[in-house]
Protein backbone atom coordinates (compact mmCIF):
# COMPACT_ATOMS: atom_id res chain seq x y z
CA UNK A 1 0.00 0.00 0.00
CA UNK A 2 2.07 2.92 -1.27
CA UNK A 3 2.54 5.72 1.28
CA UNK A 4 0.56 3.83 3.90
CA UNK A 5 3.18 1.52 5.33
CA UNK A 6 1.67 -0.88 7.82
CA UNK A 7 3.63 -2.50 10.61
CA UNK A 8 4.48 -6.20 10.27
CA UNK A 9 2.61 -7.35 13.38
CA UNK A 10 -0.63 -7.76 11.46
CA UNK A 11 -3.34 -9.63 13.29
CA UNK A 12 -4.67 -13.01 12.05
CA UNK A 13 -6.20 -12.55 8.60
CA UNK A 14 -9.48 -13.97 7.33
CA UNK A 15 -11.63 -13.55 4.26
CA UNK A 16 -13.96 -10.59 4.77
CA UNK A 17 -16.73 -9.09 2.67
CA UNK A 18 -16.38 -5.45 3.78
CA UNK A 19 -14.53 -3.26 6.26
CA UNK A 20 -15.65 -1.53 9.43
CA UNK A 21 -13.32 1.42 10.11
CA UNK A 22 -13.06 2.61 13.72
CA UNK A 23 -11.46 5.73 15.15
CA UNK A 24 -9.79 5.15 18.55
CA UNK A 25 -10.13 8.05 21.01
CA UNK A 26 -13.68 8.59 22.27
CA UNK A 27 -14.86 5.86 19.89
CA UNK A 28 -13.18 2.71 21.18
CA UNK A 29 -11.76 4.16 24.39
CA UNK A 30 -13.16 6.80 26.72
CA UNK A 31 -11.18 9.97 26.04
CA UNK A 32 -7.51 9.99 25.09
CA UNK A 33 -4.31 8.86 26.74
CA UNK A 34 -3.48 12.44 27.79
CA UNK A 35 -4.59 12.07 31.39
CA UNK A 36 -3.71 8.40 31.64
CA UNK A 37 -0.08 8.54 30.52
CA UNK A 38 0.90 11.85 32.09
CA UNK A 39 1.59 10.18 35.45
CA UNK A 40 4.04 7.47 34.28
CA UNK A 41 5.76 9.98 32.01
CA UNK A 42 6.19 12.30 34.95
CA UNK A 43 7.54 9.49 37.13
CA UNK A 44 10.23 8.86 34.51
CA UNK A 45 11.14 12.55 34.29
CA UNK A 46 9.89 13.14 30.75
CA UNK A 47 7.42 15.82 31.77
CA UNK A 48 7.21 18.03 34.84
CA UNK A 49 4.55 17.93 37.54
CA UNK A 50 3.22 21.23 36.25
CA UNK A 51 2.95 19.86 32.73
CA UNK A 52 1.19 16.75 34.03
CA UNK A 53 -1.40 18.88 35.81
CA UNK A 54 -1.86 20.94 32.68
CA UNK A 55 -2.46 17.81 30.64
CA UNK A 56 -5.27 16.83 33.02
CA UNK A 57 -6.96 20.18 32.50
CA UNK A 58 -6.37 19.96 28.75
CA UNK A 59 -7.98 16.51 28.66
CA UNK A 60 -11.15 17.99 30.13
CA UNK A 61 -11.14 20.81 27.57
CA UNK A 62 -10.68 18.39 24.69
CA UNK A 63 -13.51 16.20 25.92
CA UNK A 64 -15.87 19.15 26.34
CA UNK A 65 -15.07 21.22 23.27
CA UNK A 66 -13.04 19.14 20.82
CA UNK A 67 -10.44 20.70 18.53
CA UNK A 68 -10.61 21.99 14.98
CA UNK A 69 -8.13 21.15 12.22
CA UNK A 70 -5.98 24.27 12.70
CA UNK A 71 -5.65 23.63 16.42
CA UNK A 72 -4.78 19.96 15.88
CA UNK A 73 -2.11 20.91 13.34
CA UNK A 74 -0.58 23.41 15.76
CA UNK A 75 -0.61 20.90 18.59
CA UNK A 76 0.93 18.24 16.35
CA UNK A 77 3.87 20.55 15.66
CA UNK A 78 4.28 21.27 19.36
CA UNK A 79 4.18 17.67 20.45
CA UNK A 80 6.79 16.62 17.90
CA UNK A 81 9.05 19.44 19.09
CA UNK A 82 8.57 18.40 22.72
CA UNK A 83 9.42 14.74 22.20
CA UNK A 84 12.39 15.43 19.92
CA UNK A 85 15.37 13.58 21.34
CA UNK A 86 13.36 11.26 23.57
CA UNK A 87 14.84 7.78 23.67
CA UNK A 88 12.52 5.32 21.94
CA UNK A 89 13.51 2.41 24.17
CA UNK A 90 12.54 4.37 27.28
CA UNK A 91 9.10 5.17 25.85
CA UNK A 92 8.64 1.53 24.87
CA UNK A 93 9.42 0.47 28.42
CA UNK A 94 7.11 3.03 30.05
CA UNK A 95 4.14 2.24 27.85
CA UNK A 96 4.67 -1.52 27.98
CA UNK A 97 4.66 -1.41 31.78
CA UNK A 98 1.53 0.74 32.06
CA UNK A 99 -0.57 0.07 28.96
CA UNK A 100 -2.65 -2.80 30.33
CA UNK A 101 -3.38 -1.06 33.61
CA UNK A 102 -4.13 2.32 32.03
CA UNK A 103 -5.93 1.50 28.79
CA UNK A 104 -7.97 -1.55 29.68
CA UNK A 105 -10.44 0.31 31.97
CA UNK A 106 -11.03 2.90 29.23
CA UNK A 107 -12.35 0.53 26.54
CA UNK A 108 -16.05 0.95 25.81
CA UNK A 109 -18.10 -2.21 26.23
CA UNK A 110 -20.38 -0.93 23.46
CA UNK A 111 -17.42 -0.71 21.09
CA UNK A 112 -16.33 -4.29 21.74
CA UNK A 113 -19.90 -5.50 21.29
CA UNK A 114 -20.20 -3.61 18.00
CA UNK A 115 -16.94 -5.11 16.78
CA UNK A 116 -18.19 -8.57 17.71
CA UNK A 117 -21.29 -7.96 15.62
CA UNK A 118 -19.17 -6.93 12.63
CA UNK A 119 -16.97 -9.98 13.04
CA UNK A 120 -20.07 -12.21 13.11
CA UNK A 121 -21.25 -10.55 9.90
CA UNK A 122 -17.91 -11.30 8.22
CA UNK A 123 -16.53 -7.76 8.17
CA UNK A 124 -12.87 -6.86 8.64
CA UNK A 125 -12.34 -4.58 11.64
CA UNK A 126 -9.78 -1.82 11.02
CA UNK A 127 -8.67 0.89 13.43
CA UNK A 128 -7.58 4.21 11.90
CA UNK A 129 -6.08 6.64 14.40
CA UNK A 130 -4.07 9.85 14.54
CA UNK A 131 -2.43 8.52 17.70
CA UNK A 132 0.91 6.76 17.51
CA UNK A 133 1.19 3.33 15.95
CA UNK A 134 3.20 2.05 18.92
CA UNK A 135 0.16 2.48 21.15
CA UNK A 136 -2.64 2.00 18.63
CA UNK A 137 -1.46 -1.44 17.50
CA UNK A 138 -1.60 -3.19 20.90
CA UNK A 139 -4.91 -1.52 21.74
CA UNK A 140 -6.31 -2.69 18.41
CA UNK A 141 -5.09 -6.21 19.13
CA UNK A 142 -6.56 -6.00 22.63
CA UNK A 143 -10.07 -5.28 21.33
CA UNK A 144 -9.88 -7.87 18.57
CA UNK A 145 -9.34 -5.68 15.49
CA UNK A 146 -7.93 -7.31 12.37
CA UNK A 147 -5.45 -4.53 11.59
CA UNK A 148 -4.77 -0.86 12.14
CA UNK A 149 -3.13 2.19 10.66
CA UNK A 150 -1.84 5.07 12.76
CA UNK A 151 0.60 7.98 12.90
CA UNK A 152 4.32 7.21 12.63
CA UNK A 153 7.21 9.38 13.78
CA UNK A 154 10.74 9.32 12.42
CA UNK A 155 13.47 7.72 14.52
CA UNK A 156 17.22 8.10 14.06
CA UNK A 157 19.81 6.42 16.29
CA UNK A 158 17.09 5.27 18.65
CA UNK A 159 15.62 8.73 19.30
CA UNK A 160 12.67 10.66 17.92
CA UNK A 161 13.73 13.29 15.42
CA UNK A 162 10.63 15.46 15.77
CA UNK A 163 9.51 14.67 12.21
CA UNK A 164 6.27 12.87 11.37
CA UNK A 165 6.63 10.22 8.67
CA UNK A 166 2.89 9.63 8.27
CA UNK A 167 0.00 11.49 9.90
CA UNK A 168 -3.18 9.39 9.94
CA UNK A 169 -5.53 12.33 10.28
CA UNK A 170 -8.33 14.06 8.36
CA UNK A 171 -8.26 13.37 4.63
CA UNK A 172 -5.43 10.88 5.16
CA UNK A 173 -7.86 8.56 6.96
CA UNK A 174 -10.23 8.65 4.00
CA UNK A 175 -7.31 7.95 1.66
CA UNK A 176 -6.31 5.01 3.85
CA UNK A 177 -9.84 3.60 3.75
CA UNK A 178 -9.94 3.88 -0.05
CA UNK A 179 -6.54 2.21 -0.39
CA UNK A 180 -7.45 -0.63 1.97
CA UNK A 181 -10.76 -1.19 0.20
CA UNK A 182 -9.08 -1.29 -3.21
CA UNK A 183 -6.37 -3.62 -1.94
CA UNK A 184 -8.85 -5.98 -0.30
CA UNK A 185 -11.53 -5.89 -2.98
CA UNK A 186 -14.17 -4.18 -0.83
CA UNK A 187 -16.82 -1.85 -2.20
CA UNK A 188 -16.70 1.37 -0.21
CA UNK A 189 -20.48 1.62 -0.36
CA UNK A 190 -20.59 -1.62 1.67
CA UNK A 191 -18.11 -0.38 4.28
CA UNK A 192 -18.84 1.35 7.58
CA UNK A 193 -17.01 3.99 9.61
CA UNK A 194 -17.32 5.05 13.25
CA UNK A 195 -15.82 8.19 14.75
CA UNK A 196 -16.47 11.06 17.17
CA UNK A 197 -14.70 13.98 15.48
CA UNK A 198 -15.60 16.45 12.74
CA UNK A 199 -12.00 16.13 11.55
CA UNK A 200 -12.91 12.59 10.41
CA UNK A 201 -15.70 13.83 8.15
CA UNK A 202 -13.74 12.79 5.01
CA UNK A 203 -13.64 9.21 6.30
CA UNK A 204 -17.37 9.19 7.04
CA UNK A 205 -18.12 10.57 3.59
CA UNK A 206 -15.92 7.94 1.93
CA UNK A 207 -17.98 4.95 3.09
CA UNK A 208 -21.53 3.91 2.36
CA UNK A 209 -22.57 3.56 6.01
CA UNK A 210 -21.23 6.35 8.26
CA UNK A 211 -22.04 6.37 11.98
CA UNK A 212 -20.98 8.94 14.57
CA UNK A 213 -20.07 7.91 18.11
CA UNK A 214 -20.01 10.36 21.03
CA UNK A 215 -19.83 13.16 18.44
CA UNK A 216 -18.44 16.63 19.03
CA UNK A 217 -20.86 19.48 18.41
CA UNK A 218 -19.87 20.09 14.80
CA UNK A 219 -20.13 16.43 13.86
CA UNK A 220 -23.44 16.06 15.67
CA UNK A 221 -24.87 18.87 13.55
CA UNK A 222 -23.64 17.24 10.35
CA UNK A 223 -24.99 13.84 11.39
CA UNK A 224 -28.38 15.33 12.24
CA UNK A 225 -28.56 17.21 8.95
CA UNK A 226 -27.65 14.11 6.93
CA UNK A 227 -29.62 11.57 8.92
CA UNK A 228 -26.59 9.56 10.00
CA UNK A 229 -26.93 7.27 13.04
CA UNK A 230 -25.64 8.70 16.32
CA UNK A 231 -24.40 6.31 19.00
CA UNK A 232 -23.50 7.18 22.58
CA UNK A 233 -20.96 4.87 24.24
CA UNK A 234 -20.86 5.28 28.01
CA UNK A 235 -19.72 2.01 29.56
CA UNK A 236 -15.96 1.40 29.75
CA UNK A 237 -15.23 -2.21 30.67
CA UNK A 238 -12.18 -4.21 31.73
CA UNK A 239 -11.04 -6.63 29.04
CA UNK A 240 -8.46 -8.68 30.94
CA UNK A 241 -10.71 -11.72 31.12
CA UNK A 242 -11.64 -11.45 27.44
CA UNK A 243 -8.32 -10.73 25.72
CA UNK A 244 -4.80 -11.70 26.78
CA UNK A 245 -2.26 -9.97 24.51
CA UNK A 246 1.26 -11.38 24.59
CA UNK A 247 4.14 -9.63 26.30
CA UNK A 248 5.74 -8.95 22.92
CA UNK A 249 2.57 -7.20 21.76
CA UNK A 250 2.53 -4.98 24.83
CA UNK A 251 6.22 -4.16 24.47
CA UNK A 252 5.43 -2.82 20.99
CA UNK A 253 3.39 -0.01 22.56
CA UNK A 254 5.42 3.20 22.72
CA UNK A 255 6.59 6.44 21.21
CA UNK A 256 4.00 8.44 19.46
CA UNK A 257 1.39 7.26 21.96
CA UNK A 258 2.88 10.09 23.99
CA UNK A 259 1.20 12.30 21.40
CA UNK A 260 -2.11 12.40 23.24
CA UNK A 261 -0.43 13.54 26.44
CA UNK A 262 1.59 16.14 24.57
CA UNK A 263 -1.48 17.31 22.70
CA UNK A 264 -3.04 17.99 26.07
CA UNK A 265 -0.06 20.01 27.24
CA UNK A 266 0.04 22.03 24.02
CA UNK A 267 -3.72 22.63 24.11
CA UNK A 268 -3.47 24.08 27.63
CA UNK A 269 -0.79 26.53 26.52
CA UNK A 270 -2.84 27.56 23.50
CA UNK A 271 -5.88 28.26 25.67
CA UNK A 272 -3.81 30.36 28.07
CA UNK A 273 -2.37 32.49 25.26
CA UNK A 274 -5.80 33.03 23.75
CA UNK A 275 -7.13 34.09 27.15
CA UNK A 276 -4.21 36.47 27.61
CA UNK A 277 -4.84 37.97 24.20
CA UNK A 278 -8.43 38.77 25.14
CA UNK A 279 -7.49 40.41 28.45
Amino acid sequence: MSGLQQHPNQFPQRQAKAAAFFDLDKTIIAGSSALAFSRPFRRQGLISRRAALRSMYAQLLLLLSGADADTMDLLRRRLTALCTGWEVAQIHEIVAETLHEIVEPLVYAEATELMAEHRAEGDEIIVLSASGAEVVEPIAALVGADRCLATRMSVVDGRYTGEVEYYCYGEAKADAARAIAAESGYRLEDCRAYTDSITDLPLLEAVGHPTVVNPDRALRRVASDRGWPILMFMDPVALRSRFQPSTSTLVAAAGVGAAATLLGIGWFGLRRRRAAGRS
